[in-house]
């Protein structure tokens, strides 16, 4: 499958272009001491011309034919590469700053490269009921992985522990190219999820 990159993208996310649209796929969620519950998840990566992608994350149960049952959980949150800030950079709100973007094109965006011949991203991500959390990981080709770099979790939050590793490949075991391989070592693994086009 062809990948088109869009012409308002900022550059500095054209590591991330393959991810853009929506994606949705079912797994199997399962806790220490309940039985195995499936459940669906669709993921939308939207952009508007700023340094960052945004993430939204829809959970829902399923009956046993698959169907959607209910709701179970919304999160949001950016995606960007993980980089120190410069001057043409937005401030903390909506303090406006360049209309040029920090890394206005190709060239200055490999210095952006790590050593790993990728880019080193940052996710944050923000649940309801009071938690937070940063992700900090490396996207290099069509792969993604990532790894709970902190946690905010408010006096009112359940008890929480963050996924330690979240990534993606391009195949599910199916065979079938762009294809995202999603995987998270907490108690909730996360399932295959595939391109909704």
């Amino acid at each position: 499958m062809a990948i088109e990159i869009p012409t308002n993208l900022t550059p500095e996310l054209v590591p991330f272009a393959w991810l853009l649209g929506t994606w949705e796929g079912t797994g199997t969620m399962w806790y220490e001491g309940q039985e195995n519950t499936p459940f669906g998840q669709i993921i939308t990566f939207e952009q508007d011309g700023l340094p960052f992608i945004e993430y939204r994350a829809e959970s829902f149960l399923l009956d046993d034919e698959g169907q959607k049952l209910r709701p179970i959980t919304v999160e949001t949150g950016f995606w960007q590469i993980d980089r120190p800030l410069t001057d043409a950079d937005g401030g903390f709100g909506i303090v406006p700053k360049d209309v040029v973007p920090a890394f206005a094109d190709a060239a200055s965006v490999e210095t952006l490269r790590n050593a790993d011949d990728g880019f080193s991203l940052l996710a944050t991500i923000a649940h309801p009921g009071g938690i937070s959390e940063n992700y900090v990981g490396m996207v290099k080709g069509p792969v993604i992985r990532m790894q709970t770099g902190n946690l905010l979790r408010d006096d009112i939050s359940h008890d929480y522990a963050a996924c330690g590793v979240w990534s993606t490949a391009t195949s599910c075991g199916t065979g079938r190219s762009q294809t995202p391989r999603v995987s998270c070592t907490s108690t909730l693994p996360l399932s295959c999820v595939r391109p909704r086009r």
